[in-house]
């Protein structure tokens, strides 16, 4: 038998049982690919971290599944792995290698206990949302007060701009009406200055995420690109109420839409609990 450990995290909270929980496997050598999936799948948490020794320069690498598919970039998996693995390393800076690449979290201290945490995203690209319609119509919304634009980071996240943030609060979404990629994860959003509300589904078969660090960023990028707030302004992200997991984000991007030099989400995490399995 083979025992494989876990912490799990909550994740963009700094209070145990609400944010976004993640399970992370601090040894995943011995693994195979079907079982790391069907753990992710008997934990069925947003997300599942894997980790594994460093190939490319960084301090580890990391392996991130949905209950239903592996992801090459998710922003709560991430930051939570920071948590957990640089707390016992006494690190400032963990740098963990994804399938997008290496992503780089700078760590802030109280009293020796780590606080808070800013990594540095892989920069999104984006392009017009060809299925518009029978999204809105899925949400059941008339319209969208901002172009629906389709991100991709390594996660892959459509935005639909609402008028106000009761409108997110009493969205009871039907996308399976949509036809929508089981990658893709909609993002519903609304607010003003640095404060906005935002909720997601769909994305990896989970019907809403607490807390989407990936989607944070290309936010704030889409935000900036349309003028609703400034480039490297940052931004406060309340998700998650709706499912009695309410989190705080914190995302800005640096540059302009010709050029973006560098796109940052933040947020606090907390260790819950322990565990193992024992696998033949």
């Amino acid at each position: 038998m083979g025992t494989f450990r876990y912490v799990v995290a909550d994740v963009f909270t700094d209070t145990p049982l609400v944010g976004n929980p993640v399970a992370v496997f601090t040894d995943g050598r011995g693994l195979e690919d079907e079982q790391m999936q069907r753990l992710a799948r008997e934990l069925n948490l947003s997300e599942t971290v894997f980790v594994f020794p460093a190939k490319a320069g960084g301090t580890a690498r990391i392996r991130i599944f949905t209950p239903a598919l592996e992801l090459p970039f998710a922003g709560h998996p991430t930051l939570g792995t920071a948590f957990v693995l640089a707390a016992p390393l006494q690190l400032d800076e963990i740098r963990l290698e994804t399938l997008k690449g290496i992503v780089p979290v700078r760590l802030e201290r109280e009293e020796g206990r780590i606080a808070f945490g800013r990594m540095v995203q892989p920069v999104p690209t984006w392009k017009a949302f060809a299925g518009e319609g029978p999204l809105l119509a899925a949400l059941g919304v008339e319209r969208s007060e901002l172009p629906v634009e389709e991100y991709d980071n390594g996660a892959q996240h459509v935005y639909v701009a609402l008028g106000s943030e009761d409108e997110v609060a009493r969205l009871r979404p039907n996308l399976s009406q949509a036809d929508l990629p089981e990658a893709l994860g909609t993002n519903c959003f609304a607010g003003s200055g640095k404060r906005w509300k935002t909720r997601m589904f769909g994305l990896g078969g989970i019907a809403e995420d607490p807390a989407t660090g990936s989607a944070a960023g290309p936010l704030a990028v889409h935000l900036a690109r349309h003028g609703k707030i400034a480039w490297g302004d940052e931004i406060e992200i309340s998700q998650g109420a709706e499912i009695g997991r309410p989190s705080t984000l914190y995302a800005r991007a640096d540059g302009s839409a010709e050029q973006i030099e560098r796109v940052e989400v933040g947020g606090s995490a907390v260790v819950v609990a322990r565990g193992e399995f024992r696998l033949p």
